[in-house]
């Protein structure tokens, strides 16, 4: 970054300064070496990624333009993967305009997935369901989805850990709520969780928000034709 640059809020994490300096604003070297050294660090720390999604996501859009001038003149800094610098901003950006602007500052299409490429499913003492999807993202890393439904009624809650490394999924074997998880085909869990969304439709209740963002999840390609549930 040059002594010009404009510069993002910090993430957790390196000693940086705080806030977005004014355009053309002098910012230290040390905080430039201590910025890109952060950097680094997201192509294989699951945490550090998760703080700069969550970092962006709660920035308004002048500092989510400041974070991304920042990184469209340090990228080609940072030794790692320009994915590993704009697939956490990308996986919480709603902005279609701020979207297109970060593919095109990655140089290439950075598509994440929405298909699951496992799952794990448990039913608890009273009947309820429990489904939890491991999505891939980028690099090394996956989103897992986490419901809790009953096929009466609906959901009973719905959680989500937007990035993770993979080698920390849930795996089967493991437990959620006290309820043990076990293998299940993605489509048999996309399926239920479609169900559920009906059951919650029928019932009159609204589905949780997180479920809402994940719709895609529920169009479904049978024999040439795709249906969308919810």
């Amino acid at each position: 970054m040059s002594d010009h640059a404009s510069y993002p809020p910090p993430p957790p994490g390196p000693p940086l300064a705080k806030g977005v300096p004014e355009q053309g604003a002098v910012v230290p070297e040390r905080v430039s070496r201590a910025w890109r050294a952060w950097l680094a660090t997201l192509a294989t720390d699951a945490e550090a990624a998760t703080a700069a999604a969550s970092l962006y996501a709660e920035l308004p859009d002048e500092a989510r333009d400041a974070w991304l001038d920042a990184l469209a003149e340090d990228a080609p800094e940072v030794a790692v993967p320009g994915a590993a610098l704009y697939g956490p901003l990308l996986a919480v950006e709603a902005d279609p305009v701020r979207s297109a602007r970060i593919q095109r500052q990655l140089g290439s299409a950075l598509e994440l997935c929405i298909q699951p490429s496992r799952a794990l499913c448990g039913t608890s003492d009273d009947g309820e369901r429990i489904v939890v999807l491991v999505i891939p993202q980028y690099l090394e890393f996956v989103r897992v989805l986490a419901c809790r439904f009953s096929a009466e009624r609906g959901f009973v809650w719905a959680h989500q850990m937007p990035i993770l490394a993979a080698d920390d999924a849930p795996r089967a074997g493991e437990q959620l709520e006290g309820v043990e998880l076990r293998r299940l085909s993605p489509q048999a869990a996309v399926d239920e969780l479609a169900h559920a969304v009906v059951a919650q439709v029928r019932a009159g209740r609204p589905l949780p928000q997180l479920l809402r963002d994940v719709a895609a999840l529920f169009s479904v390609q049978r024999d040439g034709t795709t249906g969308s549930i919810g």
